[in-house]
């Protein structure tokens, strides 16, 4: 679901430009508002959506998620620990959800700092930096073969 700007709520800042990484949110230089240049290239990550301060950027709805006419609001309420969804149709219905920000406690994920050195061996091995003890599993879970 690409975004788009509400223009009576963005103020300009530009966070959402920041951060875009496909590069398609800009400034109009006129009104000094966020825009979508190329909603089709829309990779959506929601970036914008999470970084904009003022709430202002909103995503369109396809088909299959909330019909024509509708609008879908997403909100990032850090406080509550959320990301919360709201979906207004043409008859005046609201849908809301949430979903955490995250899954895991804030600090409980180490940085890549505070882990050992790996060797150079490590690059013939099949398994990931650090696995499988930053899963705090003995080892990590493999198919039998067949007899």
């Amino acid at each position: 679901m690409p975004t788009y700007t509400d223009m009576t709520r963005c103020d300009g800042c530009g966070e959402c430009v920041d951060i875009c990484p496909s590069d398609i949110m800009h400034i109009d230089p006129v009104y000094r508002r966020s825009y979508n240049i190329e909603p089709n290239f829309c990779w959506e990550c929601y970036s914008c959506v999470k970084a904009c301060p003022q709430n202002a950027i909103d995503v369109r709805g396809y088909a299959d998620f909330a019909p024509l006419g509708h609008k879908v609001r997403v909100l990032r309420e850090p406080e509550k620990g959320v990301i919360s969804w709201k979906i207004r149709y043409r008859d005046g219905r609201l849908k809301e959800f949430a979903f955490p920000i995250r899954t895991t406690p804030w600090g409980s994920i180490k940085a890549p700092s505070d882990y050992e050195k790996p060797d150079l061996s490590a690059l013939n091995s099949p398994l990931l930096s650090h696995e499988p003890t930053a899963l705090h599993i003995d080892a990590l879970p493999t198919l039998k073969p067949k007899a």
